[in-house]
Protein backbone atom coordinates (compact mmCIF):
# COMPACT_ATOMS: atom_id res chain seq x y z
CA UNK A 1 0.00 0.00 0.00
CA UNK A 2 1.59 3.19 -1.08
CA UNK A 3 1.12 6.09 1.49
CA UNK A 4 -1.17 8.05 -0.79
CA UNK A 5 -3.64 5.53 -0.19
CA UNK A 6 -2.87 5.39 3.40
CA UNK A 7 -4.62 8.92 3.40
CA UNK A 8 -7.78 7.76 2.62
CA UNK A 9 -7.88 6.39 5.85
CA UNK A 10 -7.69 9.91 7.41
CA UNK A 11 -11.40 11.15 6.98
CA UNK A 12 -12.48 8.25 8.91
CA UNK A 13 -10.41 9.39 11.87
CA UNK A 14 -11.73 13.10 12.33
CA UNK A 15 -13.94 12.74 15.24
CA UNK A 16 -11.78 15.48 16.74
CA UNK A 17 -12.78 18.93 14.22
CA UNK A 18 -15.09 21.08 15.99
CA UNK A 19 -18.56 20.83 14.67
CA UNK A 20 -18.98 24.05 12.47
CA UNK A 21 -22.24 26.33 12.67
CA UNK A 22 -24.16 26.77 8.93
CA UNK A 23 -21.73 27.30 6.25
CA UNK A 24 -23.89 30.01 5.04
CA UNK A 25 -23.33 32.08 7.97
CA UNK A 26 -19.40 31.64 7.78
CA UNK A 27 -17.24 33.61 5.13
CA UNK A 28 -15.69 31.96 1.99
CA UNK A 29 -12.43 32.13 3.67
CA UNK A 30 -13.30 30.21 6.40
CA UNK A 31 -14.14 27.57 4.25
CA UNK A 32 -10.68 27.61 2.44
CA UNK A 33 -8.83 27.29 6.08
CA UNK A 34 -8.12 23.88 7.84
CA UNK A 35 -10.71 23.09 10.02
CA UNK A 36 -10.06 24.02 14.46
CA UNK A 37 -9.59 21.14 15.71
CA UNK A 38 -10.28 20.30 19.79
CA UNK A 39 -7.22 18.53 20.74
CA UNK A 40 -4.37 19.10 18.60
CA UNK A 41 -3.03 15.80 19.21
CA UNK A 42 -5.83 14.10 18.07
CA UNK A 43 -4.64 15.21 14.80
CA UNK A 44 -3.90 13.26 11.68
CA UNK A 45 -0.57 13.77 11.00
CA UNK A 46 1.28 12.41 7.74
CA UNK A 47 4.71 14.27 7.85
CA UNK A 48 6.82 16.34 10.48
CA UNK A 49 9.52 17.98 10.78
CA UNK A 50 11.70 20.47 13.16
CA UNK A 51 11.84 24.46 12.53
CA UNK A 52 14.93 24.67 14.78
CA UNK A 53 14.04 22.77 18.23
CA UNK A 54 10.30 23.04 17.42
CA UNK A 55 8.14 20.01 15.88
CA UNK A 56 5.57 21.27 13.16
CA UNK A 57 3.46 18.46 11.79
CA UNK A 58 1.11 18.75 9.41
CA UNK A 59 -1.48 16.13 7.88
CA UNK A 60 -5.42 15.86 6.83
CA UNK A 61 -7.65 18.65 5.53
CA UNK A 62 -4.40 21.25 5.97
CA UNK A 63 -3.65 20.62 9.92
CA UNK A 64 -0.88 21.68 10.59
CA UNK A 65 0.31 21.47 15.12
CA UNK A 66 3.25 22.83 16.38
CA UNK A 67 5.30 21.62 19.72
CA UNK A 68 8.30 24.17 21.06
CA UNK A 69 8.42 21.26 23.94
CA UNK A 70 7.73 17.86 22.33
CA UNK A 71 5.07 17.01 24.72
CA UNK A 72 2.50 19.99 24.08
CA UNK A 73 0.26 20.55 20.87
CA UNK A 74 -1.37 23.57 19.75
CA UNK A 75 -2.36 23.84 16.49
CA UNK A 76 -1.51 26.47 13.79
CA UNK A 77 -2.96 29.98 14.22
CA UNK A 78 -3.84 30.02 10.24
CA UNK A 79 -3.18 27.71 7.34
CA UNK A 80 -5.31 28.80 4.02
CA UNK A 81 -5.76 25.66 2.73
CA UNK A 82 -8.00 22.23 3.83
CA UNK A 83 -6.23 19.73 0.98
CA UNK A 84 -3.97 17.23 2.48
CA UNK A 85 -0.62 18.50 3.18
CA UNK A 86 1.94 15.01 2.67
CA UNK A 87 4.95 16.95 3.75
CA UNK A 88 6.64 19.55 5.00
CA UNK A 89 10.08 21.35 5.07
CA UNK A 90 12.30 23.92 7.34
CA UNK A 91 15.36 25.60 6.31
CA UNK A 92 15.86 27.58 9.88
CA UNK A 93 13.61 27.70 13.07
CA UNK A 94 11.47 30.31 10.99
CA UNK A 95 11.27 29.83 6.86
CA UNK A 96 9.32 26.90 5.56
CA UNK A 97 7.12 25.32 3.06
CA UNK A 98 4.39 22.50 2.92
CA UNK A 99 3.14 20.72 0.09
CA UNK A 100 0.29 17.96 -0.45
CA UNK A 101 -2.67 17.12 -2.83
CA UNK A 102 -4.07 19.25 -5.28
CA UNK A 103 -0.77 20.53 -6.09
CA UNK A 104 -0.38 23.18 -2.83
CA UNK A 105 2.30 24.30 -1.46
CA UNK A 106 2.26 26.51 1.54
CA UNK A 107 4.58 28.57 3.34
CA UNK A 108 5.11 30.29 6.60
CA UNK A 109 8.22 32.94 7.43
CA UNK A 110 7.47 32.82 11.11
CA UNK A 111 8.08 28.82 12.75
CA UNK A 112 4.90 27.21 11.33
CA UNK A 113 2.48 29.71 13.71
CA UNK A 114 1.09 31.25 10.61
CA UNK A 115 0.86 30.00 6.60
CA UNK A 116 0.34 31.53 2.99
CA UNK A 117 -0.87 29.87 -0.20
CA UNK A 118 1.53 29.81 -2.67
CA UNK A 119 -0.03 27.44 -4.96
CA UNK A 120 -2.60 25.14 -5.66
CA UNK A 121 -4.26 22.84 -8.32
CA UNK A 122 -7.82 22.21 -6.72
CA UNK A 123 -9.84 19.40 -9.01
CA UNK A 124 -6.62 18.33 -11.15
CA UNK A 125 -5.86 15.41 -8.70
CA UNK A 126 -2.29 16.24 -8.63
CA UNK A 127 -0.79 14.95 -5.79
CA UNK A 128 2.71 16.69 -4.21
CA UNK A 129 4.44 13.77 -1.80
CA UNK A 130 7.88 15.58 -1.06
CA UNK A 131 9.06 19.03 -0.79
CA UNK A 132 12.35 20.46 -0.42
CA UNK A 133 14.72 23.66 -0.48
CA UNK A 134 18.39 24.24 -1.08
CA UNK A 135 17.97 27.77 0.41
CA UNK A 136 15.49 30.29 1.17
CA UNK A 137 14.87 30.80 -2.69
CA UNK A 138 15.38 27.27 -4.42
CA UNK A 139 13.27 24.58 -3.63
CA UNK A 140 11.67 21.22 -5.04
CA UNK A 141 8.43 19.35 -4.80
CA UNK A 142 8.06 16.51 -6.09
CA UNK A 143 5.43 13.69 -6.11
CA UNK A 144 2.81 11.24 -7.86
CA UNK A 145 3.13 10.12 -11.81
CA UNK A 146 6.55 11.68 -12.12
CA UNK A 147 5.11 15.28 -11.23
CA UNK A 148 8.19 17.51 -10.19
CA UNK A 149 7.98 21.50 -9.87
CA UNK A 150 11.17 23.62 -9.73
CA UNK A 151 11.53 27.18 -8.14
CA UNK A 152 13.48 30.10 -7.58
CA UNK A 153 11.88 32.92 -5.74
CA UNK A 154 11.30 31.08 -2.16
CA UNK A 155 7.81 29.35 -3.95
CA UNK A 156 6.16 32.30 -5.76
CA UNK A 157 6.09 31.22 -8.82
CA UNK A 158 6.69 27.44 -9.78
CA UNK A 159 7.79 25.80 -13.18
CA UNK A 160 7.39 21.86 -13.95
CA UNK A 161 9.49 19.96 -15.00
CA UNK A 162 11.22 16.26 -16.26
CA UNK A 163 13.56 14.98 -14.18
CA UNK A 164 14.59 12.03 -16.11
CA UNK A 165 13.25 10.15 -19.21
CA UNK A 166 12.39 6.86 -19.74
CA UNK A 167 10.22 4.54 -17.65
CA UNK A 168 11.58 6.10 -14.32
CA UNK A 169 9.84 9.58 -15.87
CA UNK A 170 6.40 8.90 -14.76
CA UNK A 171 7.17 7.05 -11.35
CA UNK A 172 5.82 8.34 -7.99
CA UNK A 173 8.39 10.31 -6.09
CA UNK A 174 7.97 9.69 -2.73
CA UNK A 175 10.59 11.96 -0.80
CA UNK A 176 13.55 13.66 -1.05
CA UNK A 177 16.67 13.37 1.26
CA UNK A 178 19.68 15.85 0.52
CA UNK A 179 23.49 14.99 1.32
CA UNK A 180 26.65 17.19 1.46
CA UNK A 181 28.44 18.51 -1.25
CA UNK A 182 24.89 19.03 -3.77
CA UNK A 183 23.93 15.60 -3.02
CA UNK A 184 20.48 15.30 -3.67
CA UNK A 185 18.25 11.37 -3.79
CA UNK A 186 14.27 10.76 -4.21
CA UNK A 187 12.97 7.44 -3.01
CA UNK A 188 10.68 6.21 -5.58
CA UNK A 189 8.52 3.48 -6.95
CA UNK A 190 9.22 -0.14 -7.72
CA UNK A 191 12.75 0.45 -6.31
CA UNK A 192 13.94 3.68 -8.30
CA UNK A 193 16.20 6.11 -6.70
CA UNK A 194 16.85 9.51 -8.63
CA UNK A 195 20.19 10.81 -7.85
CA UNK A 196 21.66 14.33 -8.14
CA UNK A 197 25.75 15.68 -7.46
CA UNK A 198 24.20 19.26 -8.30
CA UNK A 199 21.35 19.67 -5.68
CA UNK A 200 18.47 18.86 -8.28
CA UNK A 201 19.67 20.20 -11.74
CA UNK A 202 20.64 16.73 -13.45
CA UNK A 203 19.39 13.67 -12.23
CA UNK A 204 20.58 10.13 -12.49
CA UNK A 205 17.76 7.10 -12.38
CA UNK A 206 19.40 4.43 -10.63
CA UNK A 207 17.48 1.03 -9.95
CA UNK A 208 18.22 -1.51 -7.22
CA UNK A 209 17.08 -4.98 -7.10
CA UNK A 210 14.06 -3.99 -4.57
CA UNK A 211 10.35 -4.44 -6.33
CA UNK A 212 8.65 -2.65 -3.72
CA UNK A 213 8.59 1.33 -3.07
CA UNK A 214 10.89 2.99 -1.05
CA UNK A 215 8.88 5.60 0.46
CA UNK A 216 12.12 7.13 2.87
CA UNK A 217 15.48 8.13 3.07
CA UNK A 218 18.32 10.04 4.85
CA UNK A 219 21.66 10.74 4.33
CA UNK A 220 23.52 9.77 8.04
CA UNK A 221 26.26 12.21 9.14
CA UNK A 222 29.39 9.84 7.84
CA UNK A 223 27.65 10.00 4.46
CA UNK A 224 26.31 6.70 4.47
CA UNK A 225 22.81 6.85 3.42
CA UNK A 226 19.56 4.43 3.56
CA UNK A 227 16.40 3.98 1.91
CA UNK A 228 13.45 2.32 3.10
CA UNK A 229 10.37 1.40 2.64
CA UNK A 230 7.54 -1.53 1.69
CA UNK A 231 7.62 -4.87 3.01
CA UNK A 232 10.29 -3.57 5.22
CA UNK A 233 12.98 -3.09 2.44
CA UNK A 234 15.83 -1.28 3.81
CA UNK A 235 18.84 -0.89 1.22
CA UNK A 236 22.01 1.06 2.21
CA UNK A 237 24.85 2.79 0.35
CA UNK A 238 28.34 4.12 1.42
CA UNK A 239 29.67 5.50 -2.37
CA UNK A 240 26.98 8.65 -2.28
CA UNK A 241 23.94 6.80 -3.35
CA UNK A 242 25.47 4.74 -6.62
CA UNK A 243 25.20 1.27 -5.39
CA UNK A 244 22.89 -0.31 -2.95
CA UNK A 245 23.16 -3.67 -0.73
CA UNK A 246 19.77 -4.50 1.09
CA UNK A 247 20.02 -5.21 5.24
CA UNK A 248 18.32 -7.55 6.67
CA UNK A 249 15.69 -5.42 8.44
CA UNK A 250 13.59 -8.23 10.43
CA UNK A 251 10.38 -7.17 9.46
CA UNK A 252 8.05 -7.34 6.22
CA UNK A 253 6.26 -4.22 7.67
CA UNK A 254 6.82 -1.49 5.51
CA UNK A 255 9.27 1.81 6.62
CA UNK A 256 7.58 5.28 6.95
CA UNK A 257 10.09 7.32 8.39
CA UNK A 258 14.06 7.34 9.88
CA UNK A 259 15.90 9.56 12.20
CA UNK A 260 19.88 9.62 13.16
CA UNK A 261 20.04 10.76 16.89
CA UNK A 262 22.55 12.67 18.53
CA UNK A 263 24.31 9.38 19.80
CA UNK A 264 24.24 8.41 16.12
CA UNK A 265 22.10 5.86 16.59
CA UNK A 266 19.07 5.21 13.89
CA UNK A 267 15.49 4.36 14.18
CA UNK A 268 13.07 3.16 11.96
CA UNK A 269 9.38 3.75 12.15
CA UNK A 270 6.41 1.97 10.09
CA UNK A 271 3.24 -0.02 9.44
CA UNK A 272 2.13 -2.18 12.32
CA UNK A 273 3.66 -0.27 15.50
CA UNK A 274 7.09 -1.18 13.48
CA UNK A 275 9.98 0.61 15.73
CA UNK A 276 13.72 -0.65 14.40
CA UNK A 277 16.56 0.38 16.35
CA UNK A 278 20.72 0.61 14.51
CA UNK A 279 24.05 0.98 16.20
CA UNK A 280 25.98 0.56 13.37
CA UNK A 281 24.82 3.42 10.50
CA UNK A 282 22.50 0.79 9.35
CA UNK A 283 24.31 -2.51 9.22
CA UNK A 284 22.40 -4.13 11.25
CA UNK A 285 18.80 -3.50 12.94
CA UNK A 286 16.60 -5.02 15.81
CA UNK A 287 13.43 -4.39 16.40
CA UNK A 288 10.72 -3.25 19.42
CA UNK A 289 7.78 -3.15 17.86
CA UNK A 290 4.60 -1.73 20.14
CA UNK A 291 1.81 -3.90 21.43
CA UNK A 292 -0.57 -1.04 20.25
CA UNK A 293 0.23 -2.32 16.25
CA UNK A 294 -0.03 1.50 15.46
CA UNK A 295 0.08 2.95 11.93
CA UNK A 296 3.51 5.42 12.08
CA UNK A 297 3.35 7.96 9.74
CA UNK A 298 6.07 9.71 10.88
CA UNK A 299 8.57 10.66 13.49
CA UNK A 300 10.08 13.92 15.08
CA UNK A 301 13.19 15.08 18.04
CA UNK A 302 12.00 17.63 20.04
CA UNK A 303 13.82 18.89 22.84
CA UNK A 304 13.08 15.77 25.10
CA UNK A 305 13.41 12.95 22.55
CA UNK A 306 11.46 11.89 19.39
CA UNK A 307 7.98 12.35 18.97
CA UNK A 308 6.05 9.41 17.44
CA UNK A 309 3.15 10.69 14.97
CA UNK A 310 -0.01 8.83 13.62
CA UNK A 311 -2.66 8.88 11.33
CA UNK A 312 -5.14 9.05 14.75
CA UNK A 313 -2.33 11.92 16.50
CA UNK A 314 0.72 11.70 18.69
CA UNK A 315 1.30 8.19 19.91
CA UNK A 316 2.96 8.26 22.82
CA UNK A 317 5.91 5.97 23.56
CA UNK A 318 6.13 2.88 25.02
CA UNK A 319 7.80 1.49 28.06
Amino acid sequence: MRKSILLLLAACLFSAVTAAADKADKPLSIWRNAPLINQADKAPIIAAANAGQRIVAVGDYGIVIISDDGKHFRQAKNVPTRSVLTSVFFIDEKRGWAAGHDGTVITSDDGGENWQLLREEPGKERVLLSVWFENAQRGLAVGQFGLALETEDGGKTWNERRLVDGEARDKHYMQIFAGKGGLLLIAAEAGTLLRSEDDGRNWQVIQTDNKGSFWTGLVLADGAMLAAGMRGHIYRSADRGVKWQEMASGTQQSITAIVQRPDGSLRLIGNAGTDLFSRDDGRTFQAKNRADRANLTALATGRQGEVLFTLSGVAPEEK
